[in-house]
């Protein structure tokens, strides 16, 4: 084994004030929190305003930066209060914020630029563009996605100076996050405001997309797209030398015990690197990872893991240890042989060979005729009869109550708190005040001067023994006393008293000077909304026209074949074979064309489109379009052209229009998760030209993994190129409805089960200022059908009869749905 040399940051999640306590108490370096708003995990305890005060004071004083999350998108409303509330968090001296939202990051470095902010991993960071992006935008750090491996993450790092972070242990999404809409338009919870459903935790069934039949009756409501839980703790040496200085844990939502379980066991491997130790982690940690919380485990992407070694098919929950199997059950009691211990108090699953199980916590264990509180390995355990178990059935331990209880002292119990060293030096002379000098390793210096003067004693004298006891009595405090210098003069005496106050005095001051690490200004919030408020006065939009304007999207030449270049104004366009007679095609009707980029694009991608673009040639397109930040980047520092930005960059609110505008974007689709309200003031207050998707199969999903792989036995996605399974296949959901997929390159795309279809409602969008409305061309064979609909009744050429009928033939051949056009997103 190579052990590294620099030393990282263990990052631990914090979902309430005593997972707070446990990360900390376990040798977590910075915590990451949210509070009651604006944060990604809405379902988490979270802190308020006064824990978070406590929060930040607490962890400071144990050398623990914290990271507060304010990673959603957020809607104009949600503003003047998004940024009191981060004005309040620069003035406790939060040491930094992670963000989603581009217009808020714009906001904070113009009105905060001294605070450091975090490109959240919902950003979609997975290329060195999108991570020098940032870096030029003034974020200190990145989160990168969970999707890229090591020689990726290292080629980002060579390429950029902005510090890199990335998951290292815990749940995964199986979507690119920031790009998963499947929560939201299922159900209105939108993962991109902090309220997934987690509908990839859901069963599913591979079927013909266009048949309906099941692809593998083995595979039959499975739960194909939920991940395994990340576990790298054994290759945390390949990880650093990657570049990642920054290991950060997933679990807000978890309990305080598992904080303390994780963030300790890694702590013990880093610390084990550092010191050149071999053995990283003993079998009984392994263990303890294990029982604590498992989903079965993956090393991830990051570490090469593929397919059936990503996700856990038969369950989407905690799966626990297995500890043996049922060789017995009478009318009352279940008899099991043991492999592991079991203890009164412990959780247990019993699942039979078809999958049937039953839990319970244990209240009682009979051995050997006696009733114990626990038996071991190889002894045969008698427990009271739960369900209709079945004699051969495995046995699974869910809960520990041993390991919940040693996790639970870790942080609560005085003897096992970390403790600080402190100095101190006091001079005790007659006449005087007495003078205490306290400091630390920090350089933080502390003097107390008391109020009384030390008196000469006539029978009762002070001791350097007694002064060095007294002063010593820091049981309640977060400190231990290193070292002691008494300058005493002879015959002195005070009371106790005394020296129990300047002692209480001196470390309330060394806490006040711990807690504060960033030596800030303190801001009035209402300047910041006033500042917030000139910005929004000195960019007023101009007046905007009504435009009605029409735009289609395709993918091939096929679909090219089918539209009617007389009835839109733009149109999207992929790079496809023969694509370059389809430009000149499009041109010839005086139609604007722009080249369609892929969603996700590494940084090895780069290379194909910049192919892809001197094909065609710049000058014969009147733009392209990008749905990452990276691409954003690539092709404004690449080629002179104009630029429009896609659902992928979430432009959510006028402040992100304002931004993508003054970095020289010309139009925008806007997030398909705003309501036409929403749209309406985006729309109003932008000079951008806005777009809004009102036809087409959602994108609900954009992943790595393809759930063929489970089929196929794929261990890489180097063959998804040649795969059979690439197109006309769907994931069916126990409502039976179908999302197709497309896997394109190295991408698996999940379409919405319906389409999206307003076309009754085109003059209400058009009203509310949107300047041009898209079709999305995926699956349909009647495109010209949709595209002439959409067209002519934009153009009032047609009567609201021919709408209904057409309305009524789509939604009984494919269902619709007006997305969230009139009902927004939670």
């Amino acid at each position: 084994m190579v052990h590294v040399k620099e030393k990282v940051e263990l990052l631990a999640p914090v979902g309430s004030i005593e997972s707070l306590y446990a990360a900390v108490e376990n040798g977590a370096d910075a915590v990451y929190l949210g509070g009651k708003m604006f944060n990604a995990r809405q379902y988490a305890s979270n802190f308020d305003r006064e824990e978070l005060k406590k929060a930040v004071e607490y962890a400071h004083i144990k050398d623990v930066k914290v990271y507060v999350t304010v990673n959603i998108l957020l809607s104009d409303s949600e503003f003047k209060e998004a940024l009191e509330y981060i004005s309040f968090l620069y003035n406790i001296d939060v040491d930094a914020i992670i963000i989603q939202d581009l217009g808020l990051a714009s906001l904070v470095k113009k009105l905060l630029p001294d605070f450091e902010i975090h490109g959240s991993t919902q950003m979609t960071i997975i290329n060195q563009c999108g991570a020098k992006f940032l870096e030029e935008f003034g974020f200190t750090r990145v989160v990168l996605g969970r999707e890229l491996s090591l020689e990726e993450i290292k080629y980002i790092k060579d390429e950029t100076n902005i510090e890199l972070e990335g998951f290292i242990h815990g749940a995964l999404c199986i979507s690119y996050s920031g790009q998963c809409l499947m929560s939201s338009i299922i159900g209105g919870r939108s993962g991109n405001r902090g309220r997934c459903a987690q509908p990839c935790r859901m069963p599913y069934t591979l079927v013909n997309a266009e048949t309906g039949q099941i692809v593998s009756q083995k595979l039959d409501k499975k739960f194909l797209l939920s991940t395994r839980d990340l576990n790298t703790i054994e290759d945390l040496n390949r990880i650093i030398k990657s570049g990642i200085i920054s290991l950060k844990i997933e679990g807000r939502m978890k309990r305080p015990e598992y904080v303390a379980v994780i963030v300790s066991k890694y702590r013990k491997a880093l610390d084990n690197l550092y010191n050149k130790i071999d053995r990283v982690i003993s079998k009984e940690d392994k263990k303890e990872l294990l029982q604590i919380f498992n989903r079965k485990f993956t090393r991830g992407y990051i570490l090469g893991d593929f397919g059936r070694d990503l996700v856990a098919i038969n369950r989407p929950d905690n799966r626990g240890v297995y500890i043996g199997r049922v060789i017995d059950v009478d009318k009352k009691y279940i008899y099991i042989l043991l492999e592991d211990s079991l203890n009164v108090g412990d959780g247990i699953e019993i699942t039979d060979n078809k999958g049937n199980k039953d839990g319970i916590i244990v209240n009682s264990i009979f051995s050997k005729g006696k009733q114990v509180k626990s038996c071991r390995e190889g002894e045969i355990a008698k427990i009271k009869r739960i369900g209709n178990i079945k004699k051969d059935s495995k046995v699974y331990k869910t809960s520990d109550v041993l390991l919940l209880e040693k996790a639970k002292k870790s942080f609560t119990e005085r003897d096992k708190l970390k403790k600080i060293d402190i100095y101190m030096e006091v001079e005790i002379k007659i006449g005087h005040p007495i003078k205490m000098f306290l400091w630390d390793d920090r350089g933080n210096y502390v003097t107390i001067v008391s109020e009384e003067r030390v008196q000469e004693g006539e029978n009762i004298y002070l001791t350097e023994e007694k002064v060095i006891k007294q002063l010593s009595k820091l049981g309640g405090t977060h400190y231990v006393l290193k070292d002691i210098n008494v300058k005493l003069e002879n015959n002195s005496m005070i009371p106790v008293s005394v020296l129990n106050k300047l002692r209480r005095k001196a470390i309330e001051e060394l806490n006040r000077k711990r807690a504060i690490i960033n030596k800030r200004i303190e801001i009035n919030e209402k300047d910041v909304l006033n500042k917030m408020q000139d910005i929004v006065e000195k960019n007023k939009p101009y007046v905007k026209t009504n435009n009605r304007l029409i735009s289609v999207s395709i993918q091939s030449f096929k679909q090219f074949a089918k539209i009617d270049l007389n009835k839109l104004d733009r149109v999207y366009i992929s790079y496809y074979e023969g694509v370059n007679e389809s430009i000149k095609e499009i041109k010839k009707y005086g139609k604007e064309v722009y080249l369609q980029t892929e969603r996700i694009l590494t940084s090895l991608d780069f290379k194909t489109l910049n192919r892809q673009i001197r094909d065609i040639g710049i000058e014969n397109i009147d733009g392209i379009s990008v749905s990452n930040l990276g691409t954003l980047k690539y092709i404004k520092d690449n080629f002179d052209t104009n630029i429009h930005c896609d659902i992928g960059i979430n432009a959510y609110n006028s402040f992100t229009m304002k931004f993508l505008e003054e970095y020289g974007v010309k139009s925008v689709t806007l997030s398909p998760e705003l309501k036409l309200s929403q749209i309406k003031n985006i729309c109003l207050n932008t000079n951008l030209i806005c777009e809004t998707i009102g036809y087409g199969y959602l994108p609900v999903m954009i992943s790595k993994y393809c759930p063929f792989s489970i089929i196929k036995g794929c261990l890489s996605d180097k063959e998804c190129d040649r795969c059979k399974f690439r197109y006309g296949y769907g994931l069916k959901d126990r409502l039976d409805k179908v999302f197709r997929i497309i896997r394109k390159g190295k991408v698996t795309t999940i379409y919405n089960s319906q389409p999206l279809v307003v076309v009754e409602n085109l003059k209400e969008i058009y009203n509310s200022k949107v300047d041009m409305i898209r079709l999305d061309f995926t699956f349909e064979d009647d495109i010209k059908e949709i595209q002439t609909m959409y067209y002519e009744f934009a153009n009032d050429n047609i009567d609201e009869k021919n709408v209904v009928e057409f309305i009524n033939k789509i939604k009984k051949s494919r269902g619709l749905t007006k997305g969230h056009y009139y009902r927004g997103v939670l």
